[in-house]
């Protein structure tokens, strides 16, 4: 499913920068379970990254739709681009 585009480069920046906020709060997590911190605190951590994971599947599924399908090259294309992300969204909501 690999193909050749481009995403706007400040949506990129963006997407790595929800990211890097991600692994910081898991490399929290790591922490907090090696000293072992309080299990709520512990919880309440790992909400907020599920939270920030989903905002960048949202933002990442959002960009797909409009940089990948939309300006797909043809119909076609278009078709299949949807048909792949139909797919890995069926693999998201399990």
């Amino acid at each position: 499913m690999s193909h050749e585009h481009h995403h706007p480069a400040e949506e990129r920046q963006a997407n790595i920068l929800r990211l890097r906020k991600v692994v910081g709060q898991l490399n929290g997590v790591e922490k907090m379970l090696d000293q072992d911190r309080d299990c709520s605190e512990i919880l309440a951590q790992l909400i907020s990254a599920r939270r920030a994971i989903k905002s960048l599947s949202e933002k990442l599924i959002h960009g797909h739709l409009h940089h990948c399908i939309a300006e797909s090259r043809d119909r076609k294309d278009g078709t299949k681009k949807l048909k792949e992300l139909v797919t890995v969204l069926e693999r998201y909501v399990e």
